[in-house]
């Protein structure tokens, strides 16, 4: 890793680091804020998925903290302990923005299509995607092909951050419409569920400005080492 790119790469670490301290610290003060609803994350989940004629989808706990996400392939709801299980501001909009991808996958909505086309293609470069890149910087005055060819597979990884954000986004933005028009939660409540998912799509953001950021500090040394052969 060169100078440059490591300097990229540690200022966005930061960052990173700063959102998820923040999104961390917003998820435990608004755990102690309980809905008018009562409705645990789990019942939250359960009703948004009935309220949008979803029916082949099963929610379930999941281990973890803050791991909740929705599986497309299983169509499963999954919840960490503390929004399973929890009756309280934080869980209800984690619930909610997960069956938000519920809802995305039943309207075949195209960016959760596309994120979805990708992840084979993101798991292989996954992989490799890193010794490809190493390889390309040792060998740059001798092989600097290697370097392009880890260029492109970089560039898949950018693809995919970029995709997330609509994804992520929308995802948001259905939770909260529903949040609000069935009215389980009041006006202040519904604005801390807000907020928490806005810090949470901070992270998708942060990460996505970093891949591409570096995927550019990439380019500029691959167009470098070209220039001077």
């Amino acid at each position: 890793m060169t100078p440059g790119i490591m300097f990229v790469s540690l200022i966005f670490v930061g960052i990173s680091l700063l959102v998820s301290s923040v999104l961390k610290s917003k998820f435990r003060a608004y755990s102690e804020i309980p809905t008018s609803s009562g409705l645990s994350g789990k019942e939250i989940a359960e009703k948004m998925l009935r309220d949008n004629q979803i029916y082949g989808v099963q929610v379930r706990e999941a281990e973890g903290f803050l791991s909740d996400h929705y599986d497309p392939t299983s169509r499963t709801v999954n919840l960490s302990p503390d929004v399973y299980n929890g009756a309280n501001v934080a869980a209800a909009a984690v619930a909610a923005h997960e069956c938000g991808h519920a809802v995305q996958h039943a309207a075949a909505y195209p960016w959760l299509g596309l994120r979805s086309r990708l992840v084979p293609a993101m798991q292989f470069t996954s992989n490799i995607v890193s010794w490809v890149l190493l390889g390309g910087i040792l060998l740059i005055n001798t092989f600097p092909q290697l370097l392009l060819a880890g260029i492109i597979l970089f560039a898949i990884t950018t693809v995919f951050a970029l995709v997330t954000l609509p994804v992520e986004f929308d995802a948001s933005r259905r939770a909260l419409v529903w949040l609000d028009s069935s009215q389980v939660m009041r006006p202040a409540e519904h604005d801390k569920a807000k907020n928490a998912l806005w810090w949470a799509a901070m992270t998708y953001v942060v990460a996505a400005l970093a891949s591409l950021a570096t995927l550019f500090q990439y380019i500029l040394i691959y167009m470098g080492a070209r220039d001077r052969r």
